[in-house]
């Protein structure tokens, strides 16, 4: 309280110096009139009760600093009692990472030991699993097994039945060979009789094998005898026809064997040479009494083996006696350019 009142009475008199210092050059400069000292009188008055707020606000603030110097006496014992549980607490610490250290250590033997319980666990799971899946399968092969016993009995009963019934007819059968055994003295008798006819049928178609020999190489000759008969013809006409149809010059033609360089041969039915369209050109044909697909596929080979020989273009020509419709038009897809002559064109 003593403080506070040397501090009043310092502050006012400094106040009232102020004002005096001010006042007097307020003084010295101009006149001083009534409503400017009424203004400063109110001044006056105001800065005093400022004064006044100011000091109660001193009381206040000197009664907090003591309550914050008690305050800060009991934070320092306090601190000082914080200070020993800290160092309880880092001793406890120490122990409590000791001890954890020795937890990580067995937690890791542990984790091992699960790991190898859980490989454990996995194998006796598929083992288990086997197990159960064989335990099924024989579950099953025992329900088959009476269900197979079930046919089984009930096959034996039909199978003795059927005993029975071989039993009886085992008997039919004793009777039935002694029947056979009398058919079989009478076939054998009768085997004799067919084997001296057999014999007698032999010589007669072997003497008919001779004769039909005769009568296929007479056909044969035949056959050549017509076949060079409608060659001969179609030799003597064909340069004539080529040339009206065709424009074909034909310097040369016959029948004539066509060597090859590996010692194999044609003979060619019909060969000729000539130009046409100012080109070297081969005529090579046949002559068929009946035209078939066979002798169409024979023809292109050989057409292809004299091309390759002759180097040249082929005139291809066949001259046939008949031929059905569907062998002409296989024929001339078969052979391209191919002319066909009838028999009566000669």
């Amino acid at each position: 309280m003593t403080v506070a009142q040397g501090t009043e009475l310092s502050l006012t008199g400094d106040l009232y110096k102020a004002i005096v210092t001010i006042i007097d050059e307020r003084v010295r400069e101009i006149r001083v009139t009534r409503e400017d000292f009424d203004a400063l009188t109110g001044a006056v008055k105001d800065l005093a009760a400022a004064q006044v707020r100011t000091e109660a606000l001193l009381e206040s603030l000197a009664a907090k600093v003591e309550q914050l110097a008690q305050a800060q006496v009991q934070m320092q014992q306090r601190l000082d009692s914080l200070s020993m549980k800290v160092e309880q607490l880092a001793e406890a610490q120490a122990r409590t990472e000791a001890r954890l250290e020795e937890l990580a250590a067995a937690q890791a033997r542990t984790e091992k030991r699960l790991e190898e319980v859980a490989a454990a666990q996995a194998k006796t799971e598929a083992r288990l699993d086997s197990l159960t899946a064989k335990v099924e399968q024989l579950a099953e092969a025992q329900a088959r097994t009476e269900a197979r016993l079930e046919e089984l009995a009930a096959a034996q009963a039909r199978t003795e039945a059927r005993l029975e019934e071989l039993a009886a007819a085992q008997a039919r059968t004793e009777a039935r060979l002694e029947e056979l055994a009398a058919a079989q003295a009478r076939t054998e008798k009768r085997l004799e009789e067919l084997a001296a006819a057999q014999a007698k049928t032999e010589k007669v178609v072997r003497g008919l094998v001779v004769d039909m020999r005769e009568v296929k190489k007479q056909l044969g000759g035949l056959s050549n005898t017509v076949g060079y008969g409608l060659e001969d013809r179609a030799i003597r006409a064909l340069p004539a026809i080529l040339k009206d149809r065709m424009g074909l010059d034909v310097g040369v033609m016959d029948r004539r064997f066509l060597e090859y360089p590996d010692g194999k041969d044609d003979e060619i039915n019909i060969y000729g040479e000539g130009v046409l369209d100012g080109e070297p050109v081969v005529v090579v044909g046949e002559s068929k009494a009946h035209l078939g697909p066979k002798d169409v596929d024979r023809f292109k080979k050989m057409l292809e083996r004299v091309h390759t020989h002759v180097g040249r273009r082929l005139v291809p020509l066949l001259v046939v006696y008949s031929v059905r419709p569907k062998v002409e038009e296989y024929a001339r897809r078969c052979v391209p350019g191919l002319l066909l002559f009838k028999s009566y064109e000669f």
